[in-house]
């Protein structure tokens, strides 16, 4: 057994950051990731990261943008705290070393990015993501911080109402360990791998949400699904709000710029919230106006092959790559595909969870700061802030009375599961989990009726029982990849019942979340977020008033 004061589940921008935080604080920290640190999904993020740095903007304005884009459902105090908290976390990286897009005057670069009233997103090109990454783990190992590299851990260590650490699978090995900690921070990433159209590395399984429902922290907020304007149709790759931010422009089969020409945003047009541009795209795909494979078309055309190469270089190279498209000479086709999640485990701004000990950060968390509908630019954003708090937070608050024995007991119960999976049974792991990624993709995506959200849960809970009897082919201890999915397997059936029990039970339309019947956004009721609560009968569904402060809720356009 390893023991240490904090426990970083997941190594992406977010524990990192918090790993950092927490050694800086003087904590004996480790993290203990699936993937190597810079495999982390943290550097497929390509557009950039918000902050009010010029003296022309204000973090007050980037609250109210933020807030407005959560249709009025993220929680104002956590947002104030992100946004205020943002310029000096920019200059942090840059002074980490994070190599950002400069002005001719050498000044950190900013463009325009949706729902944002001031162009206040730096970037580094179009792979701030990976720039972020980089720069992070280079502090990791300046500070000599344990790294437990592929280690994926199944459970956290529940006794007498506090978390005392994690069991771990080594897939190098195949053996099950256990993780002592103080305070146990999870950031393993978001659930897109819940659908089958998707801009999330296949690692994102939803693992620390699933872990957190299952030990009793409820999941907060999960209906909230974002789905990308433009990703690419082949593959789901994403391509960058960057594009849009730059000027890109989106057109329709009849060569209209429909976002102006249809009234979807009169006034920001491309630049809409991300909720806004994927419903106007599918609209004009619904309505005949699109192109093959449910696909609108980005033209960067206008941009000249310079300028693509010095801000676009990768999408150059993606849509080159997968699609067999120039954008220096034509458009790139374009599709709605799930991109983020807004929900996940219910914590407060330090990353505080219902159970002690139990810390959440990133996109694993839900504050909310996001709300209904996150702005692009703030994701990467929400990780070193609420990185840098919980990592704190967790280091001066971690528990001294850990139980050893009880994450023994732990690794005991895993072993006999692991077992049980390794011994047989009816039906193989990919099948169950295509069938409900392919349910997910077509009743739960961009718009939702109650028809087919009770046909999706219908499947998922035939997916619940037929878990049960889940057949592992590979017999092999070594790099079993057959036997990781099939327990990544378990969270992806956690998060798609959330996800569609959320969004069934909500009768509104409100940020990404939109639905047939109930098309208006309803203030009076559901101004609210949702918790659901893991119980041996099932999920078990409650709710929580917003945290309002100084905005309040009013029609929302652009």
């Amino acid at each position: 057994m390893k023991k240490h004061d904090v426990l970083i589940i997941g190594a992406g921008g977010a524990g990192l950051r918090a790993a950092v935080a927490a050694h800086e604080a003087g904590a004996d920290v480790a993290m203990v990731t699936k993937l190597h640190p810079v495999r982390s999904h943290t550097g497929a993020a390509e557009g950039g990261i918000n902050a009010a740095l010029k003296d022309e903007d204000d973090w007050k304005d980037h609250a109210y943008d933020t807030v407005k884009g959560s249709d009025y459902i993220g929680d104002q105090d956590a947002i104030e705290t992100m946004t205020e908290e943002a310029p000096n976390e920019v200059i942090r990286l840059e002074n980490m070393g994070m190599a950002f897009s400069r002005t001719e005057n050498g000044r950190m670069a900013q463009r325009a990015f949706g729902g944002l009233s001031f162009p206040r997103t730096t970037y580094a090109s179009d792979k701030t993501g990976h720039m972020l990454l980089h720069t992070m783990y280079e502090q990791v190992m300046k500070r000599g911080i344990t790294v437990y590299d592929e280690y994926f851990v199944t459970n956290v260590v529940r006794e007498n109402g506090k978390c005392h650490g994690a069991v771990a699978v080594d897939i190098q090995t195949g053996e099950v360990e256990g993780f002592a900690g103080g305070a146990t921070v999870l950031a393993t990433g978001g659930s897109g791998q819940v659908f089958e159209h998707t801009t999330n590395a296949v690692a994102c399984t939803g693992d620390g949400t699933s872990m957190a429902y299952r030990a009793g922290v409820p999941m907060e907020d999960m209906e909230f699904v974002q789905f990308h304007p433009t990703t690419l149709p082949s593959t789901g790759i994403l391509i960058t709000e960057g594009c849009r931010g730059e000027g890109g422009e989106l057109y329709n089969n009849k060569g209209e710029r429909f976002m102006y020409e249809y009234g979807y945003a009169a006034n920001d047009g491309e630049l809409a919230s991300r909720d806004v541009v994927s419903r106007a795209e599918l609209t004009e795909v619904q309505e005949g106006r699109g192109f093959e494979d449910g696909c609108v078309h980005l033209d960067l055309t206008h941009f000249g092959e310079e300028k693509i190469e010095e801000r676009l270089s990768q999408i150059l190279e993606l849509a080159r790559d997968f699609e067999d498209v120039d954008p220096v000479t034509e458009p790139i086709p374009v599709k709605p595909g799930q991109h983020y999640m807004m929900g996940g485990v219910a914590c407060d701004a330090n990353g505080a969870t219902e159970l002690d000990g139990l810390y959440a950060v990133g996109e694993t968390a839900c504050v909310s700061v996001h709300g209904a509908n996150r702005l692009g630019g703030n994701a990467l954003l929400e990780l070193v802030v609420m990185g840098k708090l919980a990592g704190q937070h967790s280091a001066n608050n971690h528990l001294t009375n850990v139980s050893t024995s009880a994450v023994e007991q732990a690794v005991d119960d895993e072993r006999a599961r692991i077992d049980e999976l390794m011994s047989g049974g009816k039906e193989h792991q990919s099948v169950i989990r295509q069938d409900v990624q392919n349910v997910m993709t077509e009743k739960v995506n961009v718009f939702r009726a109650e028809e087919g959200l009770e046909e999706a849960l219908e499947v998922i809970d035939e997916a619940k029982e037929r878990y049960e009897d889940v057949n592992v082919k590979d017999s092999s201890k070594t790099f079993n990849t057959d036997l990781i999915q099939a327990l990544e397997l378990r969270s992806i059936i956690d998060c798609a019942e959330t996800i569609t029990i959320g969004a069934l039970k909500r009768t509104e339309s409100r940020g990404a979340h939109w639905r047939y019947e109930h098309q208006d956004r309803d203030d009076e009721n559901w101004l609210k977020h949702t918790y659901v609560y893991h119980t041996e009968d099932g999920p078990e569904v409650k709710y929580e008033d917003v945290e309002i402060k100084d905005y309040k809720p009013k029609a929302r356009s652009y």
